[in-house]
């Protein structure tokens, strides 16, 4: 079957046979490619047709004619609608076999590894109510206040009361600003108009001290009754430590803006990972699963093999959480960061956990390893911790250049994890084994660390 034969609206059966990226159903009929959300392998389905490409059409489960023995339930009332979740309808245990085969099938079809072993997918002991950040859109919907997440592919706010994967006193956080706006009439923020006030609401809780931070994301300087917002927030979240005002004029989808604005009680709240402790600003990375983070470290830290001997560069250090889990077994490390508070709070971290064999450098890392190589600096084992997109080939040429010993490879995405190893692999690496950890349960997301040894 070509796309020539295939329309939108079109029901047509398929055989699923995986999962995308995204968690939709993969199928092909007549070995045409069909994405069918809301499908699991081994199902026949009735999908009906949204759009149609060259080499793909899309379409949403409307049927289920043989149904798998993994399908289960969703918690959520609003699952079907939400974009939050994509595999609350398949049993946890199958969501761990699903997100190890993809990493095994990124690594296989788009790195073209070899000999590289998969462990299985290291569980989440809690797999929900585990989100220690909240940010959620605000919205008014045919005159009505919608706070909570986007339908999947869309800007449309889906209205949550209750996230079944954010920590409680985030769900809290969003009922009391309901209730505020809804008291006190204050608008949401319109995109496309650019009128309103509230465009988001970020919330932020400490898993291991029990502190609490409210962000609130405006499109103006002012907030009509902040003061009676600042005491209800008060009287009913429990922790609350930090109210911020985060200044967001700009015609953009970007969530947050430049300026924050400290309403009540301190500009950051503390939590710890392990023995360390963690001051988490308004504006700064944090894993977002506290108790998997944890496993995800030590894991980094055993692949890097470190005996108190080792140089260790951490590339894309953000707040230096790794640095510092890194420190307590390295003779030093140097954190590479471009985003300027981030430095500022891994020099925080460093200090306020008296850790003074590491050191945060601002800067872009293709040009910093230089320098550093310059000042008679080598590193023994470098770690990568970038962004979805991955590593730019310029950074991983200068850590060629340097050559370490060890590469060690965080990675929140087996697409571009798989494209930058097999840049490093013909380049003198071999990649001997990949962890899988389950940081972010009942989504399609998988996070990674992997381990590289020069050849």
């Amino acid at each position: 079957m070509s796309s020539d034969k295939l329309v939108p609206k079109q029901i047509i059966e398929v055989t699923v046979t995986g999962l995308g990226s995204t968690g939709e159903g993969v199928g092909k009929v007549n070995g045409f490619t069909i994405f069918a959300h809301g499908g699991l392998p081994g199902e026949i389905v009735k999908v009906k047709l949204d759009s149609v490409k060259k080499n793909y059409a899309m379409g949403r489960v409307i049927e289920i004619l043989k149904s798998s023995a993994d399908r289960c339930e969703p918690v959520c009332p609003v699952y079907e609608e939400c974009g939050g979740c994509q595999l609350q309808h398949l049993r946890y245990e199958a969501q761990l076999k699903i997100k190890t085969q993809q990493v095994k099938d990124a690594l296989t079809r788009i790195g073209h590894l070899k000999n590289v072993e998969i462990l299985p997918t290291l569980r989440a002991i809690e797999p929900t109510f585990y989100r220690n950040k909240m940010q959620v859109p605000v919205a008014t919907n045919e005159g009505q206040l919608e706070i909570g997440c986007f339908a999947a592919s869309t800007h449309r706010v889906v209205n949550v009361d209750n996230c079944f994967i954010q920590k409680d006193k985030n769900n809290k956080i969003i009922g009391v600003v309901r209730d505020w706006m809804k008291k006190y009439r204050i608008p949401a923020y319109n995109e496309d108009k650019g009128t309103g006030i509230i465009r988001h609401v970020m919330g932020r809780v400490g898993v291991h001290t029990g502190d609490v931070m409210v962000v609130l994301v405006t499109a103006t300087y002012d907030i009509p009754h902040a003061k009676e917002l600042t005491k209800m927030l008060r009287e009913n979240i429990p922790g609350l430590k930090s109210f911020i005002q985060n200044i967001n004029k700009r015609h953009t989808n970007v969530i947050m803006g430049l300026k924050d604005r400290v309403i009540f009680g301190k500009s950051t709240i503390r939590d710890t990972l392990g023995s360390l402790k963690f001051n988490i600003s308004a504006q700064s990375f944090f894993q977002v699963n506290s108790e998997q983070a944890e496993k995800l470290y030590n894991k980094a830290v055993e692949f890097a093999s470190i005996t108190g001997k080792e140089t260790v560069f951490d590339i894309y250090c953000g707040t230096g959480t790794i640095s510092l889990f890194l420190a307590k077994h390295a003779k030093a490390v140097y954190g590479i960061e471009i985003v300027p508070p981030a430095i500022t709070d891994a020099r925080r971290n460093a200090e306020d956990n008296h850790c003074n064999n590491a050191t945060f450098i601002l800067g872009d890392a293709a040009k910093k390893l230089p320098e550093l190589l310059e000042q008679g600096i080598k590193p023994d084992v470098v770690l990568l911790d970038p962004p979805r997109a991955g590593c730019e080939e310029r950074v991983l040429s200068s850590i060629v250049h340097v050559k370490p010993k060890r590469i060690v490879y965080v990675s929140c995405n087996p697409s571009t994890l798989a494209r930058d190893l097999a840049y490093l692999s013909s380049h003198g690496y071999n990649v001997p084994i990949v962890q899988p950890v389950d940081m972010f349960p009942q989504t399609a997301h998988v996070e990674c660390v992997a381990l590289l040894e020069k050849k």
